[in-house]
């Protein structure tokens, strides 16, 4: 159920509504959220639950963290490591090949490998040499599946020509590169220059070699923009044609990082950051695009469009997919998986990653076994986030619960929402409205039950969620 329908006045929203809705909450690629998590999920742990999806037989997702790019972009909040000297990657390399050793073992090589993703940082900060070697160590250790979706982050200011034939020729077929704004105070005030002619050729070469998909960021709420300057950004865009367009909200934490603090009195109001946001959504929307929901577009013949129409569409910790029921396996430094009803997440700092490595094998910092309640919301806030509608009967056959009585106190604070129109409650499901979409994320707080004990402890945690 995209929303292809919206309209401005229906995404008119009074500046009371804004203030009692932007604040502080998870964009729940998890649940519970990675602050929930703790350090007593243990090595047994974690072999338990890699024994257990093994047994499984399920699917297999691959990712790879590869941290490091030539200069910060100052809005990142990204586990990120900044070096001119590339021969760092040689190093780090060596360490994550250590580290698929020591998983390999756990994942039969009857398990298919369907979908495969390379993150960062800037995966193309590698030569093309040291991209063939990674593929190559991964293939021998794991059993790629002939149609497997394989997606790697470019950045279009350091890829080549030659990065792009050789992840073509390995098999990637999906590429997904980061444009932010192309505005020219936005990017000198962001450190990130991009022009707009460099951009477009990569796009064009890539496109010339076969890649079946291409998706770019962009990021809205950004120092000293408009709505008037990113509608402009936004028809380049659409000059561009990709085929899915992930826009973010801009994610203030300067309590994390601390680079953010040096433009702050440049940011958007929260009423100006709705404009920007709105004139996003109607001028994609115009052009044919379909608003899958939260941060997400995709062109109506994608897979996105269409795992939505089925219902079949999830998120994980790249955003939104179409291949739900795969065990995803992170590798790298700050790696997250999720195996059956576990997460885990590996060392953030780069140094820990490597001794942890070097000692275990395995470099697990942190995880979480999930319990039943973890469970039955975790599928009401995908469905949420997903669908924008929860068939309450759905739930209550698969989890074994009469859905009113579970869910009473959340029930009686959707009122609260569906008094300012953001869901629409019947006694068979929840449906968040066209207006509510904005606000997806707040509809989904509601039924997470760890978040009032976060909000309580007076650390800042997440970004507003818009």
């Amino acid at each position: 159920m995209a929303i292809d329908g919206v309209r401005t006045a229906q995404l008119d929203l009074p500046d009371e509504l804004l203030h009692k809705y932007n604040r502080p909450g998870p964009r729940y690629t998890s649940y519970p959220p990675a602050p929930a998590w703790t350090d007593e999920f243990t090595r047994t742990d974690l072999e338990k639950a890699l024994a257990q999806a093994d047994a499984s037989g399920s699917d297999v997702s691959l990712y790879v963290h590869l941290p490091f790019c030539e200069s910060l972009c100052l809005f990142c909040a990204c586990n990120v490591v900044i070096r001119k000297d590339h021969s760092v990657a040689g190093e780090y390399l060596e360490t994550v090949r250590r580290e698929i050793a020591a998983l390999s073992p756990f994942v039969s090589r009857e398990r298919p490998v369907v979908q495969l993703h390379w993150g960062g940082g800037t995966p193309t900060y590698l030569n093309p040499g040291q991209m063939e070697d990674l593929f190559a160590d991964l293939s021998l250790a794991f059993h790629f599946s002939p149609d497997a979706e394989m997606g790697v982050e470019i950045d279009p200011r350091v890829t080549t020509p030659a990065h792009l034939e050789v992840l073509r020729r390995l098999g990637f077929n999906r590429l997904s590169m980061g444009i932010q704004d192309f505005t020219p105070v936005v990017q000198q005030t962001i450190h990130r220059i991009q022009p707009y002619e460099m951009t477009r050729e990569v796009i064009e070469a890539a496109r010339a070699l076969g890649f079946t998909s291409l998706n770019v960021d962009l990021i809205y709420g950004l120092p000293h923009q408009t709505a008037e300057s990113f509608g402009e950004t936004v028809e380049r865009i659409i000059e561009l044609a990709p085929d899915r367009i992930a826009l973010f909200s801009y994610a203030h934490v300067p309590w994390l990082k601390k680079q953010q603090g040096s433009f702050v009195s440049a940011l958007p109001a929260d009423h100006e950051k709705f404009r920007i946001f709105r004139t996003a959504i109607n001028r994609f929307r115009d052009a044919g695009y379909l608003y899958i929901g939260m941060d997400h577009f995709s062109r109506p013949e994608d897979e996105l469009a269409h795992a939505q129409r089925e219902r079949t569409l999830h998120r994980n910790f790249q955003g939104y997919s179409t291949r739900a029921g795969a065990d995803l396996y992170g590798l790298g430094v700050s790696a997250i998986g999720r195996l059956g009803r576990s997460y885990t997440q590996n060392f953030r700092d780069l140094a820990q990653y490597r001794d942890a490595v070097e000692r275990n094998g395995l470099a697990m910092m942190r995880g979480y076994r999930l319990t039943d309640d973890d469970m039955v919301r975790a599928a009401v806030i995908s469905r949420l986030l997903c669908h924008a509608v929860v068939k309450k009967a759905e739930i209550a056959v698969e989890f074994g619960i009469d859905f009113d009585s579970y869910f009473g106190a959340e029930l009686a604070a959707l009122q609260d929402l569906e008094t300012d129109a953001l869901v629409h409650t019947t006694p068979e499901e929840i449906v968040i409205t066209e207006r509510g979409r904005i606000f997806m994320r707040n509809v989904a707080m509601v039924f997470d039950s760890y978040l009032p004990k976060m909000e309580s402890s007076g650390r800042p945690r997440f970004s507003k969620t818009l």
